[in-house]
Formats: C-alpha cells, sequence, structure tokens
C-alpha cells in the first residue's frame, strides 16, 4: 500500500522533489523506479502503519483506499519521525542478495539435517552412532549407498575407507573399522515395508542435501567476490572477529550509505545491541531488544563472540561485564553494542581499525 503528500503550493515543474511517498516496503523495482524519478520515499514499518490505522479507526475496518489515506497523513503529519530510504549503492544491494541467499541456503541445510535425524532416528538408530556430522561428504555418501540398516550392515571396510578418503577424513582406517562395527551391531528397528518408505525418504533427504552444499559453497564464492569489490570492504575485514562472509552480511544489512545513521547511537539502535529503558513512576527496567533483523543480529553475535579471542581489548571489556554480574548473552550482546559503535567510527571517518583506539578509553576508566 502506497500513499503520497503534496505540499499546499507545488511547483509542477518541481513536483518529483516535492513529493514525500510513504509506502509499506523499503525494496523491489517499485521502489527503486520511485527513488529513481527524485521522490523522496519513507518506509513504513507494517506495524507503525497498523498503530496508527488505530488512531483513526477503532472499528477495525481496513480497505485499501482507507489505508492508502492512511499513509498519505502519516507522511504529511509525522514524516519527521520517519526514515527515508537509504541511498545504497547498487555493489552494497548485490551484495545483500547473495549473502541473504547464502544464508537461507545454510539455514535450509539445516532444517534438512534436522529432517535427516529425525528420519533416522525412527528406523535406523545405527547411523545416528557411526556418523558424526550427517551433512558431511562421507556421510551423505554412505547414507546414499545404504540408506537402511540391512545395506548398511553389508558395508565393506574398503567402501568405508574410500568415502572417508575422498571426504579428506585423518586415520581412516581406525575410523571405517569403527564405523562398519557400529553399523552390524543390533539396534531396533521397524517392519521391512516402514523400513524401505523411510529409506526412500531419507534417499530423497540425501541428495537434497548434496545439492545443497554445493549451492553454499558456490554462493560463497560470489559473496566473497562482490564484498571484495566494495570500496567499504578494507575497513570491515579490519574490524575485529569479522572475514569475508560476516563482514559482508554486516554490510549487506548495515548498508553503505554513510549518511544513514547520524550518529553511532542509531546505528546500535538499528542494531538492536543497545538495551531500552521502560520507566513508569518509579519503576525502570532496562532490557535487550526482542524487535530486530535476525540476519543482522546473528552476525554481530557471531563478530563479538568471534572478537574474544582476536582482540585483547574486547576480552577485557567482556571479562569486566561478566565480572558486574552480566550473563554470558548479556555480556557478549554488550560486546557486539560496543563493536558497532567501533565499526560506525571507522566507517564515518575512513579508517582502518586499530587496537589501541578502539578501547583507550575503556583501559583509561578501568586504570583509573
Amino acid at each position: 500500500m502506497i500513499g503520497q503528500c503534496l505540499g499546499d503550493d507545488v511547483d509542477v515543474d518541481d513536483v518529483a522533489a516535492r513529493v514525500k511517498i510513504g509506502i509499506e516496503t523499503d525494496r523491489g523495482p517499485w521502489v527503486q523506479a520511485l527513488v529513481a524519478a527524485g521522490y523522496t520515499v519513507h518506509a513504513v514499518n507494517p506495524l507503525q502503519a497498523a498503530r496508527y490505522r488505530q488512531r483513526l479507526a477503532l472499528s477495525g475496518a481496513k480497505s485499501d483506499a482507507a489505508d492508502a489515506h492512511m499513509l498519505a497523513d502519516m507522511v504529511r503529519t509525522d514524516s519527521h519521525q520517519l526514515r527515508p530510504i537509504a541511498g545504497d549503492s547498487a555493489e552494497a544491494e548485490a551484495v545483500k542478495v547473495v549473502t541473504r541467499m547464502h544464508k537461507t541456503l545454510i539455514w535450509e541445510r539445516t532444517r534438512a539435517v534436522q529432517r535427516l535425524r529425525h528420519a533416522l532416528r525412527e528406523y535406523f538408530p545405527a547411523a545416528l552412532a557411526a556418523f558424526e556430522d550427517l551433512d558431511a561428504a562421507d556421510t551423505l555418501e554412505l547414507l546414499a549407498k545404504a540408506p537402511d540398516p540391512a545395506a548398511a550392515a553389508r558395508l565393506s571396510i574398503s567402501q568405508i575407507s574410500a568415502a572417508l578418503k575422498r571426504a579428506r577424513r585423518r586415520n581412516t582406517a581406525a575410523k571405517a573399522t569403527a564405523i562398519q562395527a557400529v553399523l552390524r551391531a543390533e539396534h531396533l528397528g521397524q517392519s521391512t515395508v516402514v523400513t524401505a518408505a523411510y529409506a526412500a525418504s531419507v534417499r530423497a533427504l540425501v541428495a537434497l542435501l548434496v545439492t545443497l552444499n554445493e549451492q553454499v559453497k558456490a554462493l560463497q564464492g560470489q559473496v566473497e567476490a562482490h564484498f571484495g569489490r566494495h570500496p567499504d570492504a578494507e575497513i570491515i575485514l579490519s574490524q575485529p572477529g569479522l572475514g569475508a562472509v560476516l563482514g559482508a552480511r554486516v554490510l549487506a544489512e548495515f548498508g553503505d550509505d554513510h549518511n544513514r545513521y547520524t550518529s553511532a547511537k542509531a546505528r546500535k539502535n538499528y542494531a538492536a545491541t543497545s538495551p531500552i529503558t521502560r520507566a513508569s513512576g518509579k519503576k525502570k527496567t532496562v532490557a535487550a531488544r526482542f524487535v530486530h533483523n535476525d540476519r543482522l543480529i546473528d552476525a554481530l553475535m557471531t563478530q563479538a563472540f568471534t572478537a574474544l579471542t582476536a582482540s585483547p581489548g574486547a576480552r577485557a571489556y567482556y571479562d569486566r561485564q561478566r565480572a558486574r554480574g552480566a550473563t554470558y548473552n548479556a555480556a557478549l550482546r554488550q560486546l557486539a553494542n560496543r563493536l558497532v559503535g567501533i565499526l560506525h567510527g571507522c566507517l564515518k571517518t575512513g579508517t582502518r581499525y586499530d587496537e589501541a583506539t578502539a578501547w583507550s578509553h575503556h583501559l583509561n576508566k578501568a586504570a583509573a
């Protein structure tokens, strides 16, 4: 749904520059066309639109025409409270496309592995005891050859060793012997007909996981290639805990419009690493933000965890939070919040990360 608002004295020759548009999305060809035409486009969160709709009608009535009027009125009166769509570059948009698909395929692979684990538990528990990683190349190869207990028990040492070698496993002889012993041991199972049905399902899941592994690897190359060509890649890679893939995710979700975040606090609020305060009367609580960009917070928390071993300053900051009584997640989130502020400063000034500069304030405060 989209609504637009014009000022009172609008010159028809300058209408595009004076028109403000509210729309409940921030992406797509339509949005890009509006921005390219020179319009000021405000992406209104659907939750914001729903709350504003309640101001106009308590009955719960809803229609497309009423929503368009509501968005136009919202932009007319509260545009100063809304965020215009960021002017991210095409390079950043390309990084966003490949990184999101790469992460989506990883999530899909995890779901497929859980389905495979559930199926094996029902009719072939020996496979769960024999194989450590269900999405590993050697495991998938052996399950494709022998998806049922009877066929698995007939696997020879040479067949198992060959699969382990192709997967570049170490100590293949001992591992092959251990796997064969587990597969040939006595385990509970299902009837022949049910086992055959489960085996067909497992064979399909194995084929799916093989394809997902191939595409995840291929997309990782695309992520690294697109990210490596971005002008901010050098600064982002200098941050502790960020590599090519994780750095690409951070860039994709933050965007590369340097005017989008007016301050480090604004970037932290968008990242949802900063806390929120609820104060009413004598009661005051500080809590974590539960409404956030899942992909961004996942990348930032992973960066914070990795930075514990990559940055002495990050480790010291985390240890101080734990010493104050913060839980593991709370201390890690506070570290992620601090790292977001450091990243904002580096991007704003165009400088690489420096360990001494980044943590000097906290080190001096701790010494005092």
